[in-house]
């Protein structure tokens, strides 16, 4: 920055404000002075004071900054300091969910040294649920990215980037030592290469001594057979998969030897043993054959090679899938019911929807009929907290979404007070931003009913696993054309083509016994054969 000031005072007092009283030093070198400005040390507090005045004159034995000199002396104040290196602003790994342990730097959308203001997308963090936006707080510069793109794995609370604030030293910014070092990016390993010095090491077998079983794969059933008759795996021929003996070839040779055909094992004796001190005999009841062998240990890298495998990474989505499904199976009691609707009246208005150049899916229907059933059902529409069940006041469904990373389900909030023009609309942005990644917490945490629904895939029937701490998922099927023996109005019978579509409710019974479940599936059907009423 330029100054040109003119300070009127005498020199002591000048010294105690430029510093030398005070710890800072003014350094003198060819006539120039430096002053080492701390930080938030500012010029324009010299600026509002009475020193700076310009009506003084050199001749009066003030300094006059413009022209640099003090009568006989020059004396040259430079007013852009040397910056002391600043305490930087933090940036840590933040929790973007509830269920988040860790997370994964995508991509950085700021570059060191660059500007940032609060609100500014720094970079971009996959969790365990989707890809988020990182925003900054506060104002400043972007000063050291301690974790480089496409680290894995960071724990929550991690240093992950340092902060400066406008007009700091942001070049020589140091990490503080209290913060330890960022984990490496991980490489994708290098396939080996094969060379005629080096070969792959392979275990070495061992070889069977002279009176020892051969070291066959037997299943617990055969190995009791053969101890009982005395008999060896190695007199008949191992037929099971993976070359595992199994009872049934135990059983043939039991067979073989009733008949004769084959005598009783006796194993030869051994060498003689040369160790010193004799080893005590271990007692045995006929023969002991080992626990089946472990396959061969593999060797990632090498495709199309015997007893080798490719290792597929998992994203965090599908480890909280995995999770979570495990944990729902395992913990929650899982009951069923399956009801057919006919859809004959739905596809009747969504024609006539089209018509009017309104666009719905039939899934829409559905999520329409959930939201009336579970507003006039309030005992379907609960969580589990720990304890017992929670009722909810507003009816969120969770509409299960597939993408390359998992399943993930988005929310449908309030789903009761939109008609089907809403929801038909929320439904589609709400699956592209799943599908690209750009979900907000908000927008897929929480829900009191989720929907699957595998029609669009061909699937007749299926059910699915709960997701708590909701009570129930219902899994919809496509619907199919039935023919269905009725009667016309003059009580004739008559074969007519019906549209049914299989629904199966998986409901959790500590919440949803199953009367409870059963009314509510009496009831969704009712609303969905019946489109007025979900107007």
């Amino acid at each position: 920055m330029a100054a040109s000031w003119r300070l009127r005072c005498n020199l002591p007092l000048v010294r105690y404000f430029l510093g030398f009283g005070s710890g800072r030093s003014l350094g003198l070198s060819q006539g120039a002075a430096a002053w080492t400005v701390g930080r938030g040390a500012n010029w324009r507090w010299f600026h509002g004071t009475q020193l700076l005045q310009d009506s003084c004159e050199p001749p009066c034995g003030c300094w006059d900054l413009n022209s640099g000199s003090l009568e006989e002396q020059s004396v040259l104040l430079t007013t852009e300091p040397s910056l002391q290196p600043a305490d930087p602003i933090k940036i840590l790994m933040p929790s973007l969910s509830p269920t988040m342990e860790r997370g994964n730097i995508v991509k950085w959308l700021k570059k060191e040294g660059e500007a940032v203001s609060a609100g500014d997308a720094l970079c971009e963090i996959e969790t365990d649920k989707a890809v988020v936006t990182l925003d900054a707080n506060d104002d400043g510069i972007l000063a050291k990215i301690v974790v480089e793109e496409g680290a894995k794995n960071i724990k929550l609370g991690s240093l992950i980037a340092l902060m400066v604030e406008e007009g700091e030293d942001w070049k020589h910014v140091e990490i503080p030592k209290d913060v330890s070092a960022p984990p490496p990016v991980p490489k994708p390993p290098a396939p080996p290469q094969p060379s005629p010095q080096t070969q792959t090491p392979c275990p070495a077998r061992k070889e069977r001594t002279v009176g020892t079983p051969p070291r066959l794969r037997l299943s617990p059933a055969a190995r009791n057979i053969l101890e009982k008759h005395s008999l060896d795996a190695s007199q008949g021929t191992a037929t099971g998969p993976r070359g595992v003996f199994t009872k049934e070839d135990a059983l043939r040779l039991v067979e073989l030897k009733q008949m004769g055909k084959i005598a009783e094992f006796r194993p030869a004796p051994g060498p003689p043993s040369t160790l010193s001190a004799p080893v005590p005999p271990q007692p045995t009841a006929g023969l002991s054959y080992p626990r089946p062998m472990i396959p061969p240990v593999s060797i990632p890298g090498q495709p199309n090679a015997a007893g080798t495998f490719t290792e597929i990474p998992a994203s965090n989505i599908r480890k909280v899938i995995a999770k979570r499904l495990t944990e729902s199976k395992s913990t929650v009691p899982h009951a069923y019911a399956t009801a057919n609707c006919d859809l004959g009246a739905v596809l009747k208005v969504r024609r006539d929807l089209v018509k009017d150049d309104i666009k719905v899916s039939v899934n829409d229907f559905i999520i329409r009929a959930a939201a009336v059933t579970l507003k006039q059902m309030p005992g379907v529409n609960v969580t589990w907290d720990g304890e017992g069940p929670k009722h909810l006041p507003s009816v969120d469904i969770s509409v299960a979404v597939a993408t390359d990373k998992g399943l993930i389900t988005p929310i449908i909030k309030d789903a009761a007070a939109k008609d089907i023009r809403e929801i038909a609309d929320a439904v589609k942005v709400l699956s592209k931003k799943a599908r690209d990644g750009k979900l907000l917490p908000e927008e897929y945490q929480g829900g009191s009913f989720s929907i699957s629904n595998l029609g669009m895939f061909g699937i007749d029937e299926f059910t699915a696993v709960i997701n708590p701490p909701q009570a129930c998922i219902l899994a919809v099927g496509r619907f199919r054309p039935v023919l269905k023996l009725t009667e016309d109005e003059e009580g004739n019978p008559q074969v007519r083509q019906h549209q049914l579509i299989t629904v199966t409710m998986s409901s959790d019974s500590r919440m949803v016994d199953d009367e409870l479940a059963t009314k509510f599936l009496e009831t969704f059907k009712a609303n969905l054969e019946n489109p007025m009423r979900l107007a």
